[in-house]
């Protein structure tokens, strides 16, 4: 009566507040005379219809119930009459009320019922629930029949569970239709695109009915049966769902955290909270709802013992009742389960789209030192493995509202059938749920060790694959190979502990329900309490029900630690520093005349470091300002592009911007991609500006190359573009934006000196010619041309003027310019004593290809980069979507997983352990039934000692066979995860780099990332659970077929549609999965990009398209993840109706075979297996289908299991000999290189030779096929015809890393990995720290290792990026020299190092390697002018191949082009020079 009041109480004042309101509008006439009123015409839907109907109907029964009181006032089973009559008055009042309101609804325009009304429903259901059960269980006590009064209730309670529905979802499904003919629900001011995807998904516009059967999936499965689904057949999110819903309503509870608190850092678990509460508690109500009623079963069974000995006396109706009351807890089970695992699913997908785009927004904001603590790898295990761990918690949450009322109910059930003896059940229950406590703590913390250990692998991982290009040429292979294997023994270690730990507790738990009934059962015999067959068995199915909640409480408490520690290190890494918001000030245009302002500034990318990075500054430039950055590497030239973009920590003085800015990197950075989009860049295609900007930077030859031109795709990083190209596609992106302000960081070192001219020319004096420039740039000849120079020395501008005024001051510019002017007086005295000879005969020494000079000079062909030519095949993609398998995933990958280690030996252990126990536990159940009296009055069949005994006996048999299960489980689970992860590693590791070309690192980190931890961790279980649910079913059901054989009729036609339905279900759920697992990859690939490029994103203010991107990957990948765990659930539900089908069946089977010929103890035994069947024949099928799943794991692995590797590091029957190659000599002998076998050559026909111990320079157009030569010696790419011999051994003959290890190479691309100076130069620890000190000075880093606290110990971060680029260039030497090999390549090796210290590395290089081959491939003429030997490439064949004096005396010759055109580039600059001399 007290909610009916409350219920009432609150009309009213709504009713008050609103007539007062009404009155105010009233006095205020003219307030709306101006508005327009259009008319509305009004569409309900089925929820107001029905709502409508059961008000009524609720209405009408309480009515009824009142005349029937009034006739008949003493047939209640309340002894107050008034208190009867009073309660149902108010009840007939508040249903007219609701009545009332629900009809003007649709004129109040709600588009949701009141929050009182859904209120006012759900404790009606409640009421009338308790209500109804209470009627029947008093009316069938009393052995009488039903009345109308009971039908009335039935009636009531499907009304009101009718009504709860419709308040749990709380829409109306009224629609309000304008005038214009808009259909338009009031959607609170969501936009048209909302309302578009609300059209497209079927979830969204599905009716009640479907949402409770899953219905609305149907077409989806109908499509999937047919053939394999593909991506865009997968429905829309609804709107609520979407990523970009979802990161913004996660956002608005952060910020309102924020404001709350006064805090700068808001709790990640307060937000999480405000984000989940509404849903999470409609997940609870369901989850109660679930725990109440899964107790009604163990609660009946004592009666229906009872009806079944007592049949003589009972009449059947009352055995049909005991029936339908296990069918309707059952269904109520069902549908409320179903609900709450659907509901706290799609909470985990909200959690985690939210999460992720977060984690991603932070990525894009993260200052230099906050990223140089998170690597790439620690990110990418947040994505993929915390965030996962945080949504399981979320699933387990639900857990936490059941498992007291689970164990309240079943303690009352006990206190029902055993009084006392349910106290030694709550004791023994607590004891067992007390042992979890250490177990929980030793394994919270082996989960910390297990991801520490985690992320060290992955960055490890990350690190090797984004440098394998270098590692292979190093012949470091087996170095790395050995480093990842002994960090996956330490994860090993961990894992092993963690799952032995897991073994011990499912030893615990599975023991437990034994080991309360034995504690039960025996205070039972020493209190004296009489133990009958219905008690007995009453109490055996509830402690089989107490099972779950102490089986889920090890989980959940396991969950919970795992849940806190990703969340704390989610919390931590968006609580990490940002960059500076502050740091600059952006200025408009007509308030001044400089674009870029700098005062006092002192700048350091360490915060903490008492020597900043930059100080001193002061520069303005004004608009249109041409200003040129030079000076020695390491002095700060990069830094102070920085400090105008913003990336560096401002400690003090200002930084004034005018205008939009657009920043070209030093190292150039790609989007995977086509070349169109990379220039675009996100803004619109504009034909003509296009052009313009390819023109100028050099790009129509390149186009030219491909048959798809600027849409041919971009490999991973750019791989697949030579140095050049990747630079000019930078170059042009910028160019496109029309910004303001352009930094360019040493735009011109990746390219020739021919495309560096017209670079120059075209595009900075050209289509740039009224913009603002900073240029930063190591090539002397591009200075005189600017308005402004600054020399930067030790983080300070030194100097600064114009060219003239630089050279006057003497104080440090010349020796810049000295090494410049010496280089090009070497190479002026070349060409001029080449014209005074005029013998053009080449040496006759030199073999050389003949080829027509008039087509090589001008026709380039791209040879430098993997695969350019299979693209062109390949309509333009280089990297193909992700390989997926299709169809039934095939036996072999379930076979190669279960014989994976010792030919599957363990396997039949497992089961024998499974079946024993399945068996002693039945025996154990089975002896208590058999030996327990029918009733209290009947003597027992042996005594209470000796059924104890045996009981205990059995039951510990079977608690030691779960226990060898477990450990045999772990075992084999681990061992299989080891191997399948090594042997994944070594075909990785050993894959042809053609492979690294063309596929992501994305894929192959998802790999070892998040299908390894599945495999780690779960794959072996969940294929365990598969074989052990179906061992419990059929125990299940040989218990069953006992005493109600006849079910078998009505089971075996069921299990055959159970069967169909699996098979109709596995088809759509396999592809969802695997689409699933697809989807994964693109989101860490875009966030790794993302991260790499953070700089270039934020300085063309691109972060909101970006951010965009991701929520749209983030929505594919949530596409088939949300219907593929929506898909279990249908099916789930359909076998669950089946199953109570069967329960319902066997029950009346029982109820209606006459008395004497079953033995009511076994069919009691009988129901108290049946109560489980629903479960166990679901958790058979969603076995089956969740290990399926899972497999896919297993198969994504063995594709890389299995790929082409290189050829054999070692072949022991042709080694090379020890000092080999002692010479040095290389001969190229008809050698051509191919990509694929179907693709056409790339080098042609290459013959010559390199004499050992000279110097050879190779030059050739950007893209002339230098660098490919280059891979052929290293043998990355093999030779399709001909061969390479060094000092008269063929290097395809010998194993490859006898070949790399022999060589040394200073590669375009400068690679350091994390760790260490010393692990650096010497990864292999093959030399003293005194050869290491040496190598250092000698590549001029000496000095700046020794101002160092560390030395050689000196931290070297992710990348290298710790060190300047021409730094890394040095450190790069410095490994050459200590390798001292025969042979040394240098692949533009100079090109990130100014010109002075270009000149000492070629006079180390002159005086280390005097003895030794050297081949230079390079863009700077003063690198190979000095080569004893030319080889120029046009093509892929031999253009020109002689000494540079010879090559000098022909003018049309290809070399002397290059010369030319690098001597009238730097005339100017020469007789600027020769001013000042």
């Amino acid at each position: 009566m007290v909610t009916q009041l409350c219920f009432l109480g609150i009309i009213l004042l709504q009713s008050v507040q609103k007539i007062l309101s009404h009155l105010c509008k009233r006095r205020r006439k003219d307030t709306d005379q101006h508005t327009k009123n259009y008319p509305v015409d009004i569409k309900v839907g089925i929820s107001y219809k029905a709502s409508l109907v059961c008000s009524s109907l609720l209405l009408t029964v309480h009515c009824f119930k009142l005349l029937m009181l009034l006739n008949s006032s003493n047939e209640t089973y309340c002894n107050s009459t008034i208190k009867v009559f009073s309660s149902e008055i108010m009840q007939v009042v508040s249903w007219a009320v609701t009545l009332i309101v629900v009809c003007k609804a649709p004129k109040e325009k709600h588009v949701k019922f009141p929050w009182i009304l859904r209120a006012w429903w759900i404790c009606s259901f409640f009421l009338s629930a308790t209500c109804t059960a209470l009627n029947i269980y008093l009316r069938t006590a009393e052995n009488g029949h039903l009345e109308l009064q009971d039908y009335a209730n039935f009636t009531g309670l499907l009304a009101s569970t009718c009504l709860l529905a419709m308040s749990i979802r709380g829409k109306t499904g009224i629609v309000f239709v304008v005038s214009n003919d808009i259909a338009e629900p009031l959607l609170n001011g969501k936009n048209d695109k909302h309302v578009q995807y609300q059209r497209e998904s079927p979830y969204a516009k599905a009716s009640l009915l479907q949402l409770v059967t899953f219905s609305w999936l149907n077409p989806l499965f109908a499509v999937g049966f047919k053939k394999p689904l593909e991506q865009e057949e997968i429905p829309d999110l609804y709107i609520k769902d979407s990523a970009g819903y979802l990161s913004h309503a996660f956002g608005k509870d952060l910020k309102h955290i924020k404001e709350k608190d006064g805090t700068t850092h808001p709790s990640i678990y307060k937000a999480i909270y405000l984000f989940i509460r509404k849903k999470a508690a409609i997940n609870a109500l369901f989850a109660v709802i679930n725990a109440g009623a899964s107790y009604v079963g163990p609660y009946l069974i004592d009666d229906f013992v009872n009806f079944l000995t007592e049949k003589k006396t009972r009449s059947l109706e009352s055995g049909y009742l005991l029936a339908i009351a296990f069918l309707g807890a059952k269904m109520v089970e069902t549908v409320s389960q179903r609900q709450w695992i659907f509901g706290a699913r799609l909470l985990g997908l909200r959690l985690r789209a939210a999460l992720t785009s977060q984690i991603y927004k932070k990525g894009l904001v993260l200052s230099s030192q906050s990223r140089q603590s998170h690597t790439s790898g620690e990110i990418i295990n947040y994505m993929s493995v915390d965030i996962q761990r945080i949504t399981d918690f979320i699933w387990y949450l639900n857990v936490i509202w059941m498992l007291p009322i689970q164990i309240s109910l079943a303690i009352f059930i006990l206190h029902t059938n055993l009084g006392l003896g349910s106290v030694a059940a709550l004791t023994a229950t607590l004891a067992v749920m007390a042992c979890n406590i250490p177990i929980t703590r030793i394994q919270k913390r082996y989960q910390s060790q297990i991801m520490d250990a985690k992320d060290n692998r992955m960055k490890a991982t990350s690190e090797i694959l984004r440098n394998m290009k270098t590692i292979k040429l190093q012949a470091w292979d087996s170095h790395f190979l050995d480093k990842l294997e002994s960090l996956r023994k330490i994860e090993y270690k961990w894992l092993w502990k963690s799952l032995r730990l897991s073994a011990a507790s499912a030893f615990i738990f599975w023991g437990s329900p034994t080991f309360i009934s034995l504690v039960t059962f025996s205070a039972c015999m020493l209190l004296g309490i009489q133990l009958t067959a219905g008690k007995v068995l009453s109490a055996l199915a509830t402690f089989r029900m107490l099972q779950d909640p102490i089986f889920n409480l090890p989980d959940l408490l396991s969950v919970i630690a795992q849940a806190r520690v990703s969340a704390d290190r989610v919390a931590s890494y968006l609580q990490e520093e940002e960059i500076q918001q502050n740091a600059i000030e952006f200025v408009p245009k007509d308030q001044t005349e400089f674009d870029v302002d700098i005062e006092n500034g002192k700048f350091s990318w360490d915060g903490e470091s008492s020597a900043p990075t930059l100080d001193g500054l002061q520069l303005k430039v004004k608009r249109g300002m041409k200003v040129a950055i030079c000076g020695t590497v390491g002095s700060g030239k990069s830094s102070l592009l920085s400090c105008i973009l913003g990336e560096i920590q401002k400690l003090s003085g200002s930084v004034k911007i005018s205008g939009t800015k657009a920043y070209v990197p030093q190292s150039p950075w790609i989007l995977t991609g086509n070349i169109r989009e990379n220039i675009l860049f996100g803004n619109p295609h504009d034909s003509c500006k296009y052009d313009r900007t390819v023109k100028a930077c050099a790009l129509i030859k390149d186009f030219e190359l491909f048959s798809c031109g600027d849409l041919t795709e971009i490999g991973e990083r750019g791989i697949n573009m030579s140095g050049g190209q990747k630079q000019r596609i930078q170059i042009a992106r910028a160019v496109y934006q029309d910004a303001d302000i352009y930094l360019l960081d040493d735009p011109f070192s990746a390219v020739d000196a021919h495309t560096g001219r017209q670079l120059f020319e075209d595009c900075l004096m050209g289509i740039l010619k009224d913009k603002t420039i900073l240029y930063v740039t190591h090539q002397v000849e591009f200075l005189p041309a600017a308005d402004l120079i600054l020399v930067m020395q030790n983080g300070r501008i030194a100097q600064a003027g114009t060219f003239q005024e630089l050279l006057r001051q003497n104080t440090g510019f010349e020796v810049l310019v000295g090494a410049h002017s010496e280089a090009l007086q070497a190479i002026l005295k070349v060409e001029n004593s080449s014209r005074t000879s005029q013998d053009p005969t080449p040496d006759s020494e030199f073999n050389t290809d003949p080829a027509s000079n008039a087509d090589l000079i001008l026709t380039q062909h791209d040879s430098e980069h993997n695969l350019s030519l299979e693209i062109s095949e390949n309509a333009g993609k280089l990297v193909q979507d992700e390989e997926r398998e299709k169809g039934s995933i095939g036996k072999e990958v379930y076979w190669s997983y279960i014989t994976a280690v010792k030919g599957g030996v363990l396997v039949p252990l497992i089961l024998f352990a499974q079946s024993s126990f399945q068996v002693l536990q039945i025996a154990s159940n089975y002896w208590m039934a058999w030996a327990s009296p029918p009733t209290s009055d009947t003597e027992p069949a042996v005594g209470m000692n000796f059924m104890l005994l045996v009981y205990m006996i059995l039951a510990i048999g079977s608690s030691l066979c779960v226990l060898a299960r477990a450990m045999l489980v772990a075992t084999a689970g681990l061992w299989t995860a080891q191997k399948l992860f090594i042997n994944m590693l070594h075909s990785v590791l050993r894959a042809p780099m053609a492979f690294f070309d063309s596929t992501p690192t994305g894929r192959i980190l998802n790999r070892a990332s998040t299908d390894q931890s599945v495999i780690d961790l779960e794959m072996a279980t969940k294929l365990g659970w598969c074989a052990f649910s179906v061992i419990q079913i059929l125990g299940t059901i040989a218990v069953m077929s006992q005493v109600a054989w006849e079910v078998f009729v009505i089971f075996i036609p069921v299990t055959a549609i159970c069967i169909w339905y699996q098979q109709y279900y596995v088809p759509t759920a396999r592809e969802l999965a695997r689409l699933s697992g697809i989807q994964r990859a693109p989101i860490l690939h875009h966030f790794a990009e993302s991260l790499t490029g953070a700089a270039t994103i934020r300085a063309f203010d691109q972060e909101d398209r970006f951010i965009d991107a991701n929520l749209d990957l983030v929505d594919s990948h949530s596409r088939p993840w949300f219907h593929n765990f929506t898909a279990m659930e249908w099916l789930s539900f359909r076998l669950n109706l089946l199953s109570n089908f069967v329960f319902a069946s066997s029950l009346v089977v029982l109820v209606t075979l006459p008395e004497g010929i079953i033995n009511p103890s076994i069919a009691g035994l009988a129901v108290t297996y049946g109560i489980n069947l629903n479960v166990l024949q679901a958790s058979v099928i969603w076995n089956i289908c969740n290990a399926e799943n899972k497999m896919i794991s297993v198969e994504r692995i063995l594709q890389y299991s299995s790929l082409a590797s290189e050829a054999a590091l070692m072949i022991e029957d042709c080694r090379p000999p020890n000092n080999w190659p002692e010479v040095g000599t290389i001969y190229f002998r008809n050698l051509k290189i191919r990509y694929a076998d179907h693709l056409p050559s790339v080098l042609k026909n290459i013959t010559c030779t390199f004499p050992g111990r000279k110097k050879i320079g190779v030059v050739g157009r950007t893209g002339s096929g230098k660098s490919t030569l280059i891979q052929a010696i290293f043998r990355i790419v093999e030779p399709s015809e001909g061969s390479i011999i060094i000092d008269d051994v063929d290097i395809t003959k010998i194993g490859l890393h006898d070949l790399r290890a022999r060589l040394s190479i200073i590669p375009q691309d400068p690679t350091m990995f994390e760790g260490t100076v010393r692990g650096n130069l010497d990864p292999l620890v093959q030399y003293s720290d005194r050869e290491i000190w040496e190598a250092l000075d000698k590549c001029q880093l000496g000095d700046l290792i020794r101002a160092k606290e560390e030395k050689l110990d000196a931290t070297v971060v992710e990348n290298g990026e710790n060190w300047s680029v021409g730094q890394r260039q040095l450190f790069c030497l410095g490994r050459a020299l200590l390798k001292k090999s025969g042979i040394l390549v240098l692949d533009e090796a100079t090109a990130s190092v100014d010109s002075a210290t270009d000149g000492v590395i070629q006079k180390i290089i002159s005086q280390e390697f005097k003895d030794r081959t050297v081949v230079t491939i390079a863009h700077r003429i003063p690198t190979v002018i000095d080569s004893d030997l030319v080889l120029v490439l046009s093509d892929g064949r031999v253009a020109e191949f002689d000494r540079p004096a010879k090559l000098l005396e022909r003018e049309d010759s290809f070399f002397s082009r290059l010369i030319k055109e690098y001597s009238m580039r730097s005339k100017s600059f020469n007789s600027l020079a020769n001013i000042q001399n």
